[in-house]
C-alpha cells in the first residue's frame, strides 16, 4: 500500500530525532480536496497544540541540553525532530517550508519554522486529500491529529525536562486517546513508543495516557 502517514506517532522513546518516522514512504496518491469544512477545523486543532508547544520552549529558559523523558534526547533534539519530521512530510507533499534551520537558539528555530508553517498551510493545502495509511484523509487533518497530537506530547516531555507545569484538559486527554485508539498495536512497533508503563489505578487521565505512551509519568532529572 503506498502512504504518507506514518503508522504511530513520532514520539518515540527509542528513536532518534534525524530518523523519519518508520512507516512513512515518500510518495502518496493525492487527490482533489476532500471538504472544505475539515480543513476549516484542521488549521485551528494543529494551532492550538502548537501554542502549547511554544509557550513550553519559551518557558524552557535555555535549558536545551536537559535530557528529556525521551532516553537519550535532550530537549535540543526534541525541537530538532519535531521540526524535521513537520518540514519532511509537508516537503513531500509540495509544501516547501525553506531550508533546514539551524537550532542554536532552538526556540528561535521552531518560531521560524512556525512561521513558514503557518504561511504554507493555506486552507486549500489543508483540504488536499491523499491516501494515509489507514484510509483517505487530508494533510490538515494529519498536521493537527499526527504531528499536533506529537507536539502536545513532546511539550510534556520538554516541561518535565525543565520543570515547568504542564496539565492538559479531559477533553483533550479523550481527544488524544482516541487518535492513539486508530493506530492500535502499530503503536508499540520497533522504533515507535516502548511497552505502557503501570500506573496506579486512581491515575489521572493524563498520566494514563502518558504511561500508555511508554512514558513514566512521575519522571524527574
Amino acid at each position: 500500500m503506498t502512504t504518507d502517514q506514518p503508522t504511530a506517532p513520532a514520539s518515540t522513546t527509542d528513536h532518534r530525532p534525524s530518523d523519519e518516522p518508520s512507516a512513512a514512504a515518500p510518495d502518496a496518491t493525492q487527490h482533489d480536496t476532500i471538504d472544505r469544512a475539515d480543513a476549516d477545523d484542521a488549521v485551528p486543532r494543529f494551532t492550538a497544540r502548537t501554542a502549547r508547544f511554544t509557550a513550553v520552549l519559551d518557558g524552557a529558559a535555555g535549558s536545551w541540553d536537559a535530557p528529556t523523558p525521551c532516553d537519550g534526547w535532550t530537549v535540543r533534539d526534541v525541537v530538532e525532530h519535531v521540526v524535521s519530521t513537520e518540514r519532511d512530510f509537508l516537503g513531500r507533499h509540495g509544501v516547501h517550508v525553506g531550508e533546514a534551520l539551524a537550532t542554536t537558539d532552538p526556540a528561535a528555530a521552531w518560531r521560524e519554522h512556525l512561521t513558514a508553517v503557518t504561511e504554507g498551510l493555506s486552507r486549500e493545502v489543508a483540504a488536499r486529500g491523499y491516501d494515509g495509511w489507514f484510509g483517505p484523509t487530508t494533510i490538515g487533518d494529519t498536521m493537527a491529529d499526527f504531528y499536533g497530537w506529537d507536539l502536545v506530547v513532546h511539550s510534556w516531555d520538554v516541561a518535565r525536562a525543565t520543570s515547568q507545569e504542564w496539565v492538559i484538559d479531559e477533553e483533550e486527554v479523550r481527544s488524544m486517546s482516541a487518535t492513539t485508539d486508530g493506530w492500535g498495536e502499530a503503536l508499540y512497533s520497533e522504533g515507535i513508543c516502548t511497552a505502557p508503563v503501570d500506573v496506579p489505578d486512581d491515575a489521572s487521565g493524563q498520566d494514563r495516557l502518558l504511561a500508555r505512551l511508554g512514558r513514566d509519568p512521575y519522571w524527574s532529572r
